[in-house]
């Protein structure tokens, strides 16, 4: 009776401490959304999304010019991350399961996982920005690519060697090549866990700030060429909420919570797709 009193007393213990430490990050989530919600909700207008960013000291303004270039360098980082992440963690759980080489490219893709992304953000600017002799669109849309790449291709992964084996045995069993097994099963069983990782990889890049400092740096002005300097939400959010401007403090704000809707109405909309794929 002891060794079971003891074993309850521990596992009491183990359960109250998850416990705290679980109402300690809700309780920190919801104050850092209270925070957005009272700080930037009031002044969510409609001008926000169809004015330029306003010089010092004037009033007004918004920030149609940092949500076009997010919204630019967003897509096109994860147009040219998502599909090289899919391809390479196909390759990890279908074809070179076995492979020797395999722990070394996931190794590798671990430490690119965790590494910083002002490293990556210098990788970039030493690659692309100082030979090109300026920031660009470009070089921030790779930049947000490569920190893609490693979370799409550990999702991929994770998501592929969930399938069991016995789909692709089946549909090996019929005759149909290992390219359409993947295509057809492995896939289609996988494709909630894919969009996941792929919703991961967006929320990941939308508030870094860093790589774009070093690759498309901003710009107060309207630009959609590739090849200029352009603004973007982060790097707007860190310049003007460092300065004694209350107009663009308030701005800063809206901006912050502009992200944190977007990557939640994204995770929602992806859950609901993801269910009502799973019903069909």
């Amino acid at each position: 009776m002891s060794l079971y009193a003891s074993r309850r007393r521990s596992n009491l213990t183990a359960m109250a401490l998850c416990l705290l430490a679980t109402t300690i990050g809700i309780v920190w989530l919801f104050l850092i959304l209270f925070s957005l919600l009272l700080n930037g909700l009031p002044h969510l207008t409609f001008e926000v999304f169809t004015e330029m960013t306003p010089p010092p000291g004037e009033t007004g303004g918004g920030l149609l010019n940092p949500i076009f270039g997010t919204l630019m360098m967003t897509v096109l980082g994860v147009g040219i991350g998502a599909p090289i992440g899919i391809l390479a963690g196909t390759y990890l759980a279908e074809y070179g399961r076995y492979s020797k080489t395999t722990p070394t490219i996931r190794f590798i893709n671990d430490i690119l996982l965790s590494a910083p992304s002002i490293i990556i953000g210098l990788f970039i600017y030493g690659i692309v920005v100082v030979p090109m002799k300026n920031f660009s669109a470009l070089a921030g849309s790779l930049a947000l690519a490569v920190i893609v790449i490693p979370v799409v291709v550990r999702t991929t992964e994770d998501m592929l060697l969930l399938v069991p084996n016995t789909l692709r045995e089946a549909a090996s069993a019929m005759g149909l090549p290992r390219s359409h097994v993947v295509w057809h099963v492995a896939y289609r069983a996988a494709r909630t866990g894919i969009l996941t990782g792929v919703l991961l990889g967006v929320a990941r890049i939308a508030g870094e700030t860093a790589p774009l400092l070093f690759t498309a740096f901003s710009n107060n002005f309207w630009s959609a060429s590739l090849m200029k300097p352009i603004a973007s939400l982060p790097t707007t959010i860190n310049s003007f909420i460092n300065t004694p401007d209350a107009n663009m403090k308030q701005l800063a704000w809206t901006g912050a919570l502009i992200v944190t809707l977007a990557v939640l109405a994204l995770n929602i909309v992806a859950r609901i797709l993801g269910g009502t794929k799973k019903q069909s």
